[in-house]
C-alpha cells in the first residue's frame, strides 16, 4: 500500500472533546500571527523566543526565523491572543511587535547602527594601540614612569566612553537576557569586556603596568565587525524576499458592479473583487483578466524577459507589471495569499527550520554560556589555588572569557545556510525545507520526469513550413475555438507563418476527440485520427489531423521541445559523477527520442506514479540516493519518496509542490546550480566546523594555562568568528563549481 504523504494532512488536528450536543467535531483550525523581534541575535535567542511562545496556553506551534527576525505562531483565538504572546516574550527580555505595526525591514538601520560603533571602536583601538606601543617600547628603555602613567590614563579616557558606546549592542542584549532569567552569548561577552575594562581602571589607579584597555577595545572592534558581517549576510538573504513583497502594489483601484472606482489598500482586497490596473502599474493581487487586453511583464514570476500577452481569461499575478493597456481583473488571491507572498515565505522557510548539521551546532551552542562561565571560574579558582595573586588569576580568567566569545561553532552552519539560500534565490531556486541543502549534497543519481520538466511542456508544430498553407490556415481557424495545448500551438504556428488567423464561429468541441464545424460545403474536423476518419497513424509523434469533407486528411505533428539547455545540464551532471535517468508516463517511442536528444542513457516510458516510486525504492535498496525532478501533483508521491526532490514551477501551482526545491524559468541549469551549491555548502559547513573545533581545542587550554593575554585572546577569538563568516560569504556570490 502506498503511504499518503503526511503533508496533505498538515492542518489536521485531534479531537479534544465534544460539543454540548455530544457530537464529536474537530476544533477550529488555529489562526496565525507573525511578530517582528529585532533583538534576536543568536541561536540561544531563537530557542528562548520559541520556548517562551510555546508556554503560552493556546499556542500550538512557534517557529522563529533568525534571518527574518520574525516569529510565526499558530494559536487558538479562543484561548489566547497576540497581546498574551507579546507579554510572554517581554517577560524573557524580547521586544515583539505585530509585523504590520513594526518598521519595514530595519536591516539597513541595524547595519548603520553597527557600522557607527565599528568606526568608533576601530578609531579608538588604533589610538590606544599606538599609545600602548609607546608604553611597551618605553618600558624597555628610559621612559619616565610619570609619562607612562599619563599614557595609561589617556588610554582610559579613550577606552571608557568607547566601551560604553560601542559595547551597547552586547550590553543591551545581555541585560535583556538576564532580566528574562536566561543566558545568551552576549552575557559572557559583556562580562569579559566589563571585567577587562574595570580591572584596567583599577590597575591604572594603582599605577600598575598590567592594564588591558587595548584588549577590551580591540575585542569590541572585532566582535562588532563579525556582527556587522553576520547582519549584512542575513540582510542579503532576506532582502530579495522582502523586495518581492515591496513590488506588490500597496493601493489598488477597485471597480464596483455599477462601475464606480475607488482606491483601497491591496490588503483589503478579497477574492471576487474587481480591480483596474492602469498602464505602468503593478498588479495588486492574483487574478484573472475579465476585460481588456495587453502585455504583462512577469519576469518576476517566470524568469522570462519577453512580455506575455494578456486577454480575457489570462491569469495574472501580484507584482507583475502592466505594460500596454488597462486591464480589469477579478481577484482570486490577495495580500498574504498571493503567489508573491508564497515565494517570500518559501525563501524564509530554509532558514526557519532545524537542519541536521544545524541541530548539531545548536546543541553545542546550547552548552556555550554555562560552559564559558564554568571555564572562566575554574581558571580563576585554579590559579588562586596554585598561589597566584587575584589580579593574575582574574587576568587569565578574562582571557578565557574573551577567547571563547562568541564561539565560532555557533556561527559555523547558520551563516553557510543563509549564504546558500541567498545564492540559490538569486538564481531562481527556492529552498523549501531546512535540510534540503544537506540532502541534495548527498545524492548520486538524478531522475527527471519528461513533460514539463525535461521539456518545456509546450508542444510545437513540426515541419511548419512544409504543411500546406491553406490547410494550416483552415485548421488554425477551428483551433482558435479551443484551449487545448495542441490547438494553441497550431494557432501560434499559423500566426507566425500566415500573419493572422480568423477564428471560426459555431465550432463544436467533443472532449477527447476534436473540433467540428458544419458548413454548406461539408464538415471540417480537427482532432484525433479516428475523429477525422484516418485508419492508421504514425504514433511516433503526437498528431492532430484535419479533414474537410471528402478531401484527403492533413496531419499536423507536434513535439514537446526539451528545455534549451537540457543537454548541457545533463552533460554537466554526468561530469560530476552523477547517474542520470528519465522516467515518464509518455509513450516509449517519445521518451526514447527525448532521452536521446538530452543525452540520457537510462530511461523508461509508460510509467504510472506507482511505477516511479517502485523504481526509486529499488535504487534506495541498492544504497543510492536519488534526486527526483518532477513537475506535477501526480509526481508528488515520487518526489516524497526520493532522497531529495526538485520541481520546476509555473506560477499557478508553486504552492502545491511537494518538492524540497522549486526553480523558475525555462532553463534546466538551476538543477545543476542546486546540486553544486548543496555540495559547496556541505563542504563549507565542515570547514567551519573544523575551524571552530581546532580553534577551541588549541586556544582554550592555552588561555587557561596562562599563555594568552587578553589582547591576544581578543585578536585570535575575533579572527575565528570572522573567518567562518567570510568563508560562508564566498558561497553567496561565488561561481558555480
Amino acid at each position: 500500500m502506498t503511504e499518503i504523504p503526511t503533508a496533505q494532512f498538515k492542518n489536521a488536528v485531534p479531537i479534544d472533546g465534544s460539543p454540548p450536543d455530544g457530537q464529536h467535531s474537530p476544533p477550529a483550525e488555529p489562526s496565525t500571527m507573525t511578530l517582528a523581534i529585532e533583538d534576536m541575535h543568536c541561536g540561544g535567542c531563537l530557542r528562548s523566543v520559541e520556548r517562551a511562545a510555546l508556554r503560552v496556553p493556546g499556542v500550538e506551534t512557534a517557529r522563529a526565523s533568525l534571518a527574518a527576525k520574525r516569529l510565526t505562531v499558530a494559536y487558538h483565538p479562543s484561548e489566547t491572543n497576540e497581546a498574551d504572546v507579546i507579554a510572554a516574550l517581554d517577560r524573557v527580555g524580547f521586544d515583539a511587535a505585530p509585523l504590520e505595526a513594526s518598521k519595514q525591514d530595519s536591516g539597513d538601520q541595524r547595519q548603520k547602527y553597527l557600522l557607527r560603533r565599528v568606526a568608533v571602536a576601530g578609531f579608538a583601538a588604533m589610538n590606544i594601540m599606538l599609545i600602548s606601543i609607546a608604553v611597551w617600547s618605553g618600558e624597555s628603555g628610559d621612559m619616565d614612569p610619570a609619562l607612562a602613567q599619563m599614557f595609561r590614563w589617556l588610554s582610559a579616557l579613550i577606552a571608557l566612553p568607547t566601551v560604553l558606546y560601542a559595547g551597547d549592542p552586547f550590553f543591551a542584549s545581555a541585560f535583556a537576557a538576564l532580566k528574562g532569567r536566561r543566558l545568551n552569548m552576549d552575557v559572557p561577552i559583556s562580562l569579559a569586556i566589563i571585567l577587562a575594562t574595570g580591572m584596567s581602571v583599577y590597575q591604572t589607579m594603582r599605577e600598575s603596568e598590567q592594564v588591558y584597555f587595548d584588549a577590551a577595545v580591540m575585542l569590541l572592534f572585532f566582535l562588532l565587525v563579525g556582527r556587522y558581517l553576520d547582519e549584512a549576510l542575513r540582510v542579503r538573504a532576506r532582502g530579495e524576499a522582502q523586495n518581492l513583497l515591496s513590488l506588490q502594489s500597496g493601493i489598488a483601484t477597485m471597480v464596483t458592479a455599477d462601475g464606480t472606482q475607488s482606491k483601497v489598500p491591496a490588503s483589503a482586497l478579497r477574492p471576487g473583487d474587481r480591480i483596474l490596473v492602469a498602464v505602468g502599474e503593478r498588479v495588486a493581487a492574483d487574478g484573472v483578466v475579465v476585460r481588456g487586453s495587453g502585455d504583462i511583464d512577469q519576469s518576476l514570476i517566470s524568469g522570462e524577459t519577453m512580455p506575455v500577452a494578456a486577454s480575457a481569461g489570462t491569469e495574472v499575478y501580484a507584482g507583475t507589471l502592466n505594460l500596454s493597456r488597462s486591464l480589469e481583473i477579478e481577484v482570486t488571491a490577495a495580500d498574504d495569499a498571493t503567489l508573491l507572498a508564497e515565494i517570500s515565505r518559501l525563501m524564509m522557510a530554509a532558514e526557519q527550520g532545524k537542519a541536521r548539521y544545524r541541530v548539531l551546532a545548536d546543541r553545542a551552542a546550547r552548552l556555550y554560556s554555562p560552559a564559558v562561565h564554568a571555564l572562566g571560574l575554574s581558571t580563576f579558582v585554579g590559579w588562586l589555588a596554585f598561589g597566584a595573586t587575584w589580579q593574575t588569576a582574574l587576568t587569565y580568567a578574562i582571557a578565557v572569557l574573551i577567547i571563547t566569545c562568541p564561539c565560532a561553532l555557533a556561527l559555523a552552519v547558520p551563516v553557510v545556510q543563509i549564504a546558500a539560500a541567498s545564492r540559490l534565490f538569486k538564481r531562481g531556486v527556492m529552498v523549501k525545507v531546512p535540510d534540503g541543502l544537506e540532502r541534495i549534497a548527498e545524492i548520486d543519481t538524478v531522475v527527471f520526469d519528461k513533460t514539463g520538466t525535461l521539456t518545456l511542456g509546450e508542444p510545437q508544430l513540426l515541419d511548419v513550413e512544409t504543411v500546406p498553407a491553406e490547410a494550416l490556415g483552415a485548421a488554425a481557424s477551428l483551433a482558435s475555438a479551443s484551449r487545448h495545448p495542441f490547438s494553441r500551438a497550431l494557432v501560434s504556428a499559423a500566426q507566425d507563418r500566415l500573419g493572422s488567423v480568423e477564428a471560426a464561429r459555431d465550432v463544436e468541441e467533443t472532449p477527447g476527440e476534436g473540433l467540428l464545424l458544419r458548413t454548406g460545403e461539408g464538415e471540417a474536423r480537427l482532432g484525433s485520427a479516428a475523429w477525422c476518419g484516418v485508419e492508421s497513424a504514425d504514433g511516433r509523434t503526437a498528431e492532430v489531423w484535419y479533414r474537410f469533407g471528402h478531401e484527403d486528411p492533413v496531419c499536423f505533428r507536434f513535439s514537446d521541445q526539451p528545455r534549451p539547455d537540457a543537454a548541457a545540464t545533463i552533460a554537466a551532471l554526468k561530469e560530476r559523477g552523477l547517474a542520470v535517468a528519465l522516467l515518464s508516463g509518455d509513450r516509449d517511442t517519445v521518451v526514447a527520442r527525448t532521452a536521446g536528444e538530452a543525452g540520457i542513457d537510462v530511461f523508461a516510458g509508460e510509467l504510472k506514479p506507482a511505477d516511479k516510486i517502485a523504481w526509486l525504492e529499488e535504487r534506495a535498496n541498492e544504497g543510492r540516493k536519488v534526486l527526483m525532478v518532477g513537475d506535477g501533483l501526480n509526481d508528488a508521491p515520487a518526489l516524497a519518496a526520493a532522497h531529495a526532490s526538485m520541481s520546476p514551477a509555473t506560477a499557478a501551482d508553486i504552492s502545491q509542490r511537494a518538492a524540497d526545491f522549486v526553480f523558475q524559468g525555462r532553463a534546466l541549469s538551476p538543477v545543476l546550480e542546486a546540486v553544486s551549491t548543496g555540495s559547496r555548502a556541505r563542504t563549507m559547513a565542515f570547514q567551519n566546523f573544523g575551524v571552530a573545533l581546532a580553534y577551541n581545542s588549541i586556544c582554550v587550554p592555552l588561555a587557561m594555562a596562562g599563555f594568552v593575554t587578553p589582547l591576544i585572546a581578543a585578536i585570535v577569538m575575533s579572527s575565528s568568528s570572522i573567518l567562518v563568516t567570510l568563508n560562508a560569504a564566498r558561497l553567496a556570490g561565488g561561481k558555480t563549481s
